[in-house]
């Protein structure tokens, strides 16, 4: 998981959580292309992901971050956690997030962790249950977060 930033909006915090190879096998050979996930968040409750594709790196990151910047959502905050605990299941994904105490800090997974640093959360305690496929397991996260209401 890499930090990022580029220049024209330095007040979001963007987070590249994987970057996937594919091959796609034609008559022909082999044609690559790259996937990568991405994370982004102003740091004051909001977020956003996306998985951009194409054929360098480069693009992909860059594709994938002007998705997320398009689709943020709003978070309901309760200080520096979150209000209340909160269990989600996305696919065979399923992610625990539970409020902590001052001083805690994010005791998370890599994707989770992620998305409570780009949202602005800093005192969480998460368990990703079932499953370790980090596009799952952000889904997951994200809609725990939609569900959150103070």
């Amino acid at each position: 998981m890499r930090e990022i930033s580029i220049g024209q909006q330095p007040e979001f915090l963007e987070k590249i959580v994987t970057i996937n190879r594919v091959t796609k096998v034609t008559k022909g050979g082999k044609k690559l292309s790259f996937s990568a996930l991405v994370v982004v968040g102003d740091r004051k409750g909001r977020v956003g992901f996306a998985l951009g594709k194409a054929n360098e790196v480069a693009d992909a990151i860059r594709k994938g971050l002007n998705k997320a910047k398009r689709e943020l959502i709003n978070v309901k905050l309760e200080g520096n956690t979150i209000p209340y605990e909160v269990c989600v299941k996305f696919k065979s994904a399923k992610v625990l997030l539970k409020p902590a105490s001052e001083g805690t800090g994010i005791i998370a997974c890599g994707p989770v962790r992620a998305v409570c640093e780009a949202c602005g959360i800093k005192d969480i305690l998460t368990k990703s249950l079932n499953s370790n496929n980090p596009i799952n397991v952000i889904k997951a996260t994200i809609e725990a977060l939609k569900q959150l209401d103070t």
